[in-house]
């Protein structure tokens, strides 16, 4: 009877835990789909770009899923057995919450093993490739279609575009293009051009037909006057600016030998998402006890706010981390210890009746 029980209760847990989990991803994409739209028109992104930050975005975001989907499937399970008068009568068979538990824990042990894989390998290329995707779309972005009628710097200012208006099939009409460098102007009329999507090294050629440029340096009488029937000018988009390597996209690999604060701080976050699944599964247990006349629902409440206290205690202990407030050998782990009292303070209210 007791593995029945167990398997029974266990069934309940992991259908919910789906339910759950399916709504919170279905809640989370609908959010960054709008996000990323928003974006998407700002920047110009492809449609290619869109679909592959919101499928990079859900990787990222299935960490902070996952345990809270399991948090909230024991207490709706259990909460719907105390509700149904099932906990009762399984008490009465002598199946308490200590024999709940154990099976409760193997279900939790499986996700964590699951969001470990995730939180240490899968989710820093995730956020790697999304930011790596961001860049290069934003300096596609920057040089873009061009639009008629409206002047375009490049270059970080050293490039002016315009074109009067673009027929159906990108050919560019009455062109004007300035660049500058090293003091010296050049600018360049022409009657049509077009343009090339960027090289490897993030350069566009614009190629101008049947004008003239002018090259000089202002103030001087000296000018150049060229005519031309064809002529290719590249320009560049700004390189990626050079600075540190944003730990949250750092290989575990990397972080383990590293002794840096942001470093280690990151590490022991990354470790901190399979160990708060197995934590709040203790919690879970005796926080879904109902009392008598008390709605199904009724800790539903109360779990959500143990997560956000869990979660954001995790958050400021890797910004303590970080600023070297903390000490290393501390580090998160006070807060699972805290935690893990809690629940375990919660059991014995629960092995005493109270």
């Amino acid at each position: 009877m007791k593995w029945t029980v167990q398997r029974y209760v266990l069934r309940e847990v992991a259908q919910t835990w789906l339910a759950v989990t399916g709504v919170l991803v279905a809640i989370l994409l609908s959010n960054q789909l709008s996000r990323v739209l928003g974006q998407a028109a700002d920047y110009r992104y492809g449609r290619h770009v869109v679909f592959e930050l919101i499928a990079l975005g859900a990787v990222m975001n299935l960490s902070i899923i996952v345990p809270v989907g399991l948090l909230l499937a024991v207490v709706l399970s259990l909460g719907r057995l105390y509700h149904d008068s099932e906990m009762a009568a399984l008490k009465a068979c002598g199946v308490g919450t200590a024999r709940l538990l154990p099976p409760l824990l193997g279900f939790a042990v499986l996700i964590a093993i699951g969001l470990g894989w995730l939180t240490f390998f899968q989710v820093p290329r995730a956020d790697q490739q999304s930011q790596a995707l961001r860049r290069a779309a934003m300096k596609e972005a920057q040089f873009g279609q061009l639009d008629a009628g409206r002047f375009r710097s490049f270059s970080r200012g050293d490039a002016v575009f315009y074109a009067e208006r673009v027929d159906a099939n990108g050919v560019l009409h009455n062109v004007f293009l300035q660049r500058g460098a090293a003091g010296r102007v050049e600018v360049a009329v022409a009657e049509s051009a077009t343009y090339s999507s960027a090289a490897a090294d993030g350069t566009h050629l614009v190629t101008l037909y049947n004008g003239r440029r002018y090259e000089g340096i202002p103030g001087h009488a000296d000018f150049r006057v060229i005519e031309f029937r064809e002529h290719g000018i590249p320009i560049a988009t700004p390189g990626d600016a050079a600075g540190p390597v944003d730990p949250d996209t750092k290989p575990t690999r990397e972080l383990l030998g590293s002794a840096a604060p942001a470093d280690v701080a990151q590490l022991q976050y990354r470790a901190s998402t399979p160990i708060m699944a197995l934590v709040l599964t203790v919690i879970a247990v005796p926080l879904s006890r109902l009392r008598p006349r008390q709605g199904r629902y009724a800790r539903v409440g109360f779990a959500v706010l143990a997560y956000f206290v869990y979660s954001n205690l995790l958050s400021a202990t890797k910004v303590w981390l970080e600023k070297g407030s903390v000490p290393p050998l501390i580090g998160e782990w006070w807060v699972h210890l805290v935690a893990l009292a809690f629940g375990a303070y919660l059991l014995m209210r629960e092995a005493r009746g109270t």
